[in-house]
């Protein structure tokens, strides 16, 4: 069993290898706050899954604070975009 969860970690590592080249390309703010959103989960998950393996419980309370952590980094962006002086502006009809 602590193969598969070794394997399975392994597997969403390289979901966050992924991430990273979304992070580096996104062609918009938003596409890059997702790919870290990735990061958060996947660490959360990675974490969980090797704690899992070696028994460890230190790396459960780790993942539970990264968890945390990844919620207040998403709501601090909602809040800094929605801002009223944020950069968001419609786009006009022309006819």
């Amino acid at each position: 069993m602590t193969e598969f969860l070794l394997g399975a970690s392994a597997f969403v590592l390289l979901t966050v290898a992924v991430g990273l080249i979304c992070i580096l390309r996104g062609p918009d703010d938003v596409d890059r706050m997702m790919s870290v959103q990735l990061f958060g989960t996947a660490g959360i998950a990675a974490l969980l899954l090797l704690g899992a393996a070696i028994g460890a419980a230190a790396v459960v309370d780790l993942a539970l604070i990264l968890a945390v952590l990844a919620a207040f980094a998403a709501l601090a962006f909602v809040k800094a975009g929605s801002r009223p002086g944020a950069a968001h502006t419609e786009p006009e009809d022309r006819a």
